[in-house]
């Protein structure tokens, strides 16, 4: 069954979250706050929020990030402006929000937004050494910040649990073909199951605050050097969340690359090697997370456009091997770290 096909009521749809963000409302919103524009815009790749480099008249462009309403209180958005300028205070390169007048989040025309620098950079080169080192030193700097004291405002890492509302999300909103709707629900049920075991046995773990989303898109690399952007996912949790996406490749690759980043991590911040037990887990949830994302945001006409393939039957084939070569990684026992 196409997506397009499934039963809606366009008059209950919610609707799209950025309508009416035009080009002048944003070079007016950016005036605003004090700064004068050129007129001169350009689009980043942002879905979850709407992201634009704005020219300015006097000095270098700036990053403006729209908030997408209705996600975050404005204190989670605080927060997260507050902890990236603590990072930025202690000497890690983390890109904070402009602070003008003091303030760094604006409110107006039913828009929220806030003004970053322009970094320039690269994704890093993460099967090298020398990058991973670099990287694992710099997480453990910020993590160490992290641990000081917890977030208020911003949520706790999703256990296990949750993967079942993501299921929930794709099955009740009949985003799966019907010929292969018991397939994926089997599999998943069997794939919660396991994550809901293997999770248990690591145990209660200490949380920090973490950068929440740190894929290899969230760093730039730059001067041998890494520059952490775009904490709008931050949140407490064990540090394994800010690692596990930075090893790939097969068993013993990821030991390796593994064995880099924590050697050089607990130089300034210690690790429970219970930990490893998640990195499987986390993986599994974030497949079936990323899907139900989809689906949610699939009113916002950006999501549409840029994932064409979502109304395919032979993507959610390929999302059934997927949970089902998962679900044997599940099976495995964790990854060794060689310097525990």
């Amino acid at each position: 069954m196409a997506l397009d096909s499934r039963d809606s009521d366009s008059e209950t749809d919610p609707a799209p979250p950025f309508a009416g963000l035009s080009p002048d409302l944003i070079c007016d919103l950016i005036d605003r706050t004090g700064l004068t524009t050129d007129s001169r815009l350009l689009a980043l790749n942002s879905y979850e929020n709407r992201v634009w480099q704005i020219g300015l008249e006097d000095g270098a462009p700036v990053i403006a990030k729209f908030y997408r309403p209705g996600r975050w209180s404005d204190e989670a958005i605080l927060e997260e402006h507050a902890f990236a300028i603590e990072l930025e205070e202690t000497g890690l390169s983390v890109v904070a929000p402009l602070r003008i007048d003091g303030q760094t989040l604006f409110e107006s025309d039913g828009f929220r937004y806030a003004l970053f620098p322009r970094r320039g950079g690269h994704a890093p080169e993460l099967a090298h050494e020398a990058t991973l080192r670099v990287i694992g030193r710099a997480l453990g700097r910020l993590h160490a910040v992290g641990a000081v004291r917890p977030f208020q405002h911003r949520p706790d890492l999703i256990d296990a649990s949750r993967g079942r509302e993501a299921v929930g999300t794709l099955v009740e909103g009949r985003w799966i073909p019907a010929h292969l709707e018991t397939a994926f629900v089997s599999l998943s049920d069997h794939l919660i199951e396991a994550i809901e075991a293997t999770w248990a046995r690591a145990g209660t773990l200490r949380s920090v605050r973490l950068h929440g989303d740190c894929h290899p898109g969230n760093i730039l690399w730059r001067d041998d050097q890494a520059h952490f952007v775009d904490l709008d996912d931050c949140l407490n949790g064990p540090a394994i969340q800010d690692l596990w996406m930075l090893i790939s490749g097969d068993r013993p690759d990821r030991e390796t690359q593994l064995e880099w980043l924590l050697e050089e991590y607990t130089r300034f911040h210690p690790f429970h090697p219970a930990e490893l037990h998640l990195i499987e887990p986390l993986r599994g949830l974030r497949m079936l997370h990323y899907q139900a994302w989809l689906a949610r945001r699939w009113h916002d006409p950006a999501f549409p456009r840029a994932f064409p393939w979502f109304d395919d039957g032979r993507h959610w084939e390929q999302v059934i091997q997927q949970l089902r070569e998962q679900l044997d990684e599940l099976q495995q026992a964790p990854l060794n770290w060689f310097g525990y």
